[in-house]
């Protein structure tokens, strides 16, 4: 092989990381001169981009590390571990002098045990007339002609072949070779593993059954709307939706189930004091039909916003089916807001109309904000009583049971509902729905949480961020099953794990914040057998995690992802196959696809973000944009596309593995890193309880890796046991991405929907 050479940006780079990765494994220059075959000065000078680098020297530098030759080249590691293709044309494109153009045909492939290399070597007169520049590797070599003639010199025996000729060496012999015949040769160079150890056994993340889903009765209501093929595992293969122009979620799908199945179960409420409440869904009907005519009594109409800061009380379903009776735009958010919270939402929203519950500080919260926020016409105040507040429950009561849908009721493009979005920076912003995006919840409801018609489902979430209307609200309804609400204040596994085989709760999904919690406890206490499916996102689950729940029960974890945004858009979903930790694979209503910075798509096993192709509609679900803020839309709204922002990798089987919010990748010394990876492999230690990885600013390197660590109780940090961490980190994945910093804390800082805030850390 000859000097590799190429844009000096590129030599520069990857000389910055094998510097790097001598500093952290202890090497002196001496010792990798040793290791890779070359004098001290030559190393230097290749070691300070000053000298091309050649294949040879790469790989012999990889071994030393112990990481691919992909880690040196592109700064980030190999994903594939099952095939990979490279189609013509493609491959890792490596530049090199004296007219040598390789191409890595595996450089996505893990563990590889050969270097497959496509070369163009450039004929040159001048070449024709001097000696051949020799080279030496460890291992075994073959090159195969494939177009043009090529001079090959092992030792000192030289040999000119021609297309369809190929070679195989010693490739420890010094050896070269240059194009002839007055014209470019083209060649494939197959570079074998040194190392004579056995091939490892080289295994994809295992396939692994989901239960099948059940076949669905001919007469539920959502027939009505929506229209699947499913395979014959039940997984399905296309869903599309139909007499969608006017839907309206409380007329169309509750009401209507009061009206087919009157005393048939929506809801099992239990209080935080331990009050149990059974609501039928001709409750739902008849109650929301007096939230309805409270709200049309006091002037609220189609259009206004309604704020809801309502926790998990049961009257919050009252109040969103009301709203959505008289097509009102619904607001829902967290009760731990505070006044500048609240003004900022008043008026990004033009909020008319604030319900709030009467526990904590909500409301006198909300009190402060409402000074500076004429808008703000009606203060109403749920589960109690407050001075200056209308009461929820007491007036609402007087009002009819009945309510007939009106001739222009509000359905189909018609806004619903907005979020505020959970961000990391800046101010939130607003993503809005229309009615439509309630049928956008069918398929995760009923393909991914599995949900049981007769069953209860348990969504742990609070009612102000967008998790609670995928797991308590629209997509269970349409699917006619009933909900588990339990309405605490603070999160305790203990008092929540008995619930399960107390009131026989059928289907379960948590963010892993939760679960993480979950398995810290002794969970052979509890009896977990009427649980049938387990779902969990919010964000990515460490696959510790999902082994020790499924040690511990048996049960299988299957993730999802979406955002405010959307509806479920990727997801392991009923009856398919999954692996442990992937996201899965898109929903059938998403058309999703990976791009780089450019616009491009990227191949299996790169990192890209996460869009939705929208040029040939926009799927239900889908968010309509970010409200009062059409230059945010375009932000992430164009060219056909919607960007989620999220960066994730597709492997062979077409499974989607998440990587991490485009901001959150770690640049380190040239390497790109991403958190999540790191923060799988420390929470597999027994005495971290939560993890949160993030960049730390350095001179020298960029940024540096920093683990921000949470211990489970009666676990002291120390130096010695931030060594054992970092230690533990280099052992089980390339040493470059260990944390330099770790630091210990008792919480780490999250947004309102549960997921950590990496740029607080």
């Amino acid at each position: 092989m000859q000097k590799i050479t190429g844009l000096d940006y590129k030599i520069k780079e990857m000389a910055a990381r094998i510097r790097e990765l001598r500093e952290i494994e202890g090497l002196t220059t001496e010792q990798m001169a040793q290791k890779t075959g070359v004098s001290a000065e030559e190393y230097l000078a290749c070691e300070n981009g000053f000298s091309d680098l050649n294949f040879a020297f790469i790989y012999r530098c990889a071994l030393a590390f112990n990481v691919d030759v992909t880690d040196i080249i592109e700064g980030c590691s190999p994903t594939l571990k099952f095939y990979t293709v490279t189609r013509r044309g493609k491959g890792q494109k490596i530049e090199q002098a004296h007219g040598m153009t390789y191409y890595n045909l595996a450089a996505s492939f893990q563990n590889r045990i050969a270097e497959p290399l496509y070369v163009r070597s450039v004929y040159s007169e001048a070449a024709q007339h001097r000696d051949i520049e020799l080279t030496t590797h460890a291992g075994q070599e073959c090159d195969l002609i494939i177009e043009g003639k090529l001079k090959v010199q092992v030792g000192e025996h030289k040999v000119v072949l021609e297309p369809g000729d190929s070679i195989y060496y010693d490739s420890a012999t010094p050896h070269g070779m240059i194009a002839v015949d007055g014209q470019d040769c083209l060649f494939y160079a197959i570079v074998l593993n040194p190392t004579g150890e056995p091939i490892p056994e080289l295994q994809s993340a295992p396939l692994l059954s989901s239960a099948k889903g059940e076949k669905d009765s001919a007469d539920r209501i959502y027939h009505r709307f929506v229209e699947v093929e499913e395979d014959e595992n039940g997984t399905p293969t296309k869903i599309t939706f139909k007499n969608t122009e006017h839907f309206n979620f409380a007329f169309d799908i509750v009401d209507a189930i009061a009206d087919k199945d009157p005393n048939k179960r929506a809801m099992l409420h239990i209080a935080v004091d331990g009050t149990e409440r059974s609501f039928t869904f001709k409750d739902m009907k008849r109650k929301s039909a007096q939230a309805a005519n409270y709200f049309k009594s006091l002037g609220i109409q189609k259009g206004d916003r309604v704020l809801l800061v309502l926790g998990r009380h049961y009257q919050f379903w009252y109040a969103m089916l009301g709203l959505h009776k008289i097509g009102a735009i619904a607001i829902p958010a967290m009760n731990q807001l505070l006044s500048h919270d609240f003004e900022y939402r008043f008026k990004a929203a033009g909020v008319k109309t604030l319900l709030c519950t009467a526990r904590g500080e909500a409301a006198a919260q909300a009190e402060l904000a409402a000074k500076t926020c004429p808008g703000l016409q009606h203060k109403i105040i749920v589960d109690g009583k407050r001075e200056g507040w209308r009461c929820f429950d007491e007036e609402s009561a007087l009002f009819s049971s009945h309510f007939e849908r009106p001739e222009n009721a509000a359905g189909g493009d018609d806004l619903m509902l907005m979020f505020f979005t959970s961000g990391t920076t800046g101010f939130p912003k607003i993503a809005a729905h229309n009615y439509k995006y309630a049928l956008g919840h069918f398929h995760t409801a009923r393909y991914w949480h599995n949900v049981d018609p007769n069953g209860l489902h348990l969504t742990i979430s609070d009612t102000g961020w967008a998790k609670a209307m995928w797991g308590k609200f629209y997509g269970q309804w349409i699917c006619e099953g009933g909900l588990f609400v339990y309405d605490f204040d603070r999160f305790h596994a203990e008092d929540i794990l008995p619930m399960f085989a107390k009131y026989g709760i059928t289907t379960f999904c948590a963010p892993p914040t939760m679960l993480r919690l979950m398995v810290k406890q002794d969970l052979s206490k509890y009896d977990l057998s009427t649980v049938k499916h387990m779902t969990t996102a919010g964000e990515a689950l460490n696959p510790e995690v999902y082994r020790q729940f499924e040690k511990a029960t048996g049960l299988q974890i299957l993730e999802g992802f979406g955002q405010s945004e959307s509806t479920m858009m990727i997801g392991n979903l009923t009856g398919a196959p999954h692996k442990v930790g992937s996201m899965g694979k898109p929903a059938p209503i998403y058309d999703i696809d990976l791009l780089d910075a450019d616009g491009k798509s990227v191949p299996v096993g790169e990192s890209g973000e996460i869009v939705v192709k929208t040029a040939y509609g926009t799927p239900c679900g889908l968010f309509t944009g970010y409200y009062g803020d059409e230059a945010k839309t375009k932000e992430v709204w164009h060219d056909g596309y919607y960007h989620t922002g999220d960066v994730a990798w597709r492997d062979e089987d077409g499974f989607f593995w998440y990587v991490g919010r485009a901001d959150d990748v770690i640049k380190s010394s040239g390497y790109r890193i991403g958190p999540f990876e790191i923060e799988s492999v420390i929470m597999e230690l027994p005495y971290v309880l939560e993890c949160g990885v993030s960049a730390e600013p350095d001179e020298v390197r960029g940024q540096v890796v920093k683990a921000s660590i949470v211990l489970v109780k009666g676990t002291e940090g120390s130096e010695e046991l931030k060594k054992e961490i970092q230690n533990y980190v280099k052992e089980h994945t390339a040493p470059y991405k260990y944390p330099r910093i770790v630091v210990f804390c008792e919480s780490l800082p999250k947004t309102t929907s549960g997921k950590i805030q990496r740029n607080k850390l």
